[in-house]
């Protein structure tokens, strides 16, 4: 009889690179399931597996061999083509499985039907920007910087990064990255949240130190906003 969830396992420990593991594993700290399959190829398996029947059954479960499975799901909820409240109940479920940041980030950018839905996922990750979960943060605040870094929405997401305050790495990292993204695209507008900006020295500090990183920003901005460092 015919297993999906084996032949997923299967499909995926062919696709294994250890060069790519040794890599990934070095991200990954205290993540020890990593196989080892590269991005593209976990996109392509989606595509392939989301036109099986039954691929839904694999949305449902919880608990997996392989970091690679819990990505690979991520992927196919990206692809469904169901009423958007379905799709936001098996996102609700799947974020609640999300232990590391690379699962997180995979996902979240996985989600473009958001594009055509941003009210409604808006509200839906409101809550997620205030959850005792670090990666439950880490998800909200990557999905605005994947999402909601328009005119209608950067306002907006301003005032929500106000609002954070937790002291985990990667939900700070995620808040770091999206201000410094936020300067990238909106400049005069990031620079004067800065000035005014609530957040802990050390989220603060790391969203500067981030703009200064980005090929994006001329030399002569950067020195200018090294300055604001605290």
């Amino acid at each position: 009889m015919y297993n999906l969830f084996m032949d997923i396992i299967k499909r995926l420990e062919k696709e294994a690179d250890k060069n790519y593991q040794k890599f990934s594993s070095s991200l990954l700290p205290n993540v020890n399931n990593v196989l080892g399959v590269r991005l593209p190829v976990l996109r392509r398996l989606a595509k392939e597996i989301v036109k099986e029947d039954k691929f839904k059954n694999f949305l449902s479960e919880k608990k997996h061999k392989y970091m690679e499975e819990y990505m690979l799901k991520g992927m196919l909820i990206g692809l469904l083509k169901e009423p958007v409240g379905e799709i936001i109940n098996y996102i609700r479920l799947f974020v609640s499985q999300i232990d590391n940041w690379a699962v997180c980030d995979s996902f979240c950018n996985s989600l473009k039907f958001t594009k055509n839905n941003l009210e409604k996922v808006w509200d839906f990750l409101q809550p997620y920007s205030e959850s005792s979960s670090e990666y439950e943060i880490r998800f909200a605040y990557v999905m605005l910087l994947n999402y909601y870094l328009i005119d209608e929405y950067i306002d907006k997401v301003l005032c929500l990064v106000d609002k954070f305050k937790d002291d985990r790495y990667y939900a700070k990292m995620s808040v770091a990255w999206l201000v410094s993204m936020c300067y990238i695209k909106y400049p005069l507008k990031t620079e004067q949240y800065l000035k005014k900006s609530k957040l802990d020295n050390w989220t603060y500090n790391k969203s500067i130190q981030k703009i200064c990183e980005s090929f994006k920003v001329e030399k002569n901005i950067k020195m200018k906003i090294k300055k604001l460092k605290r």
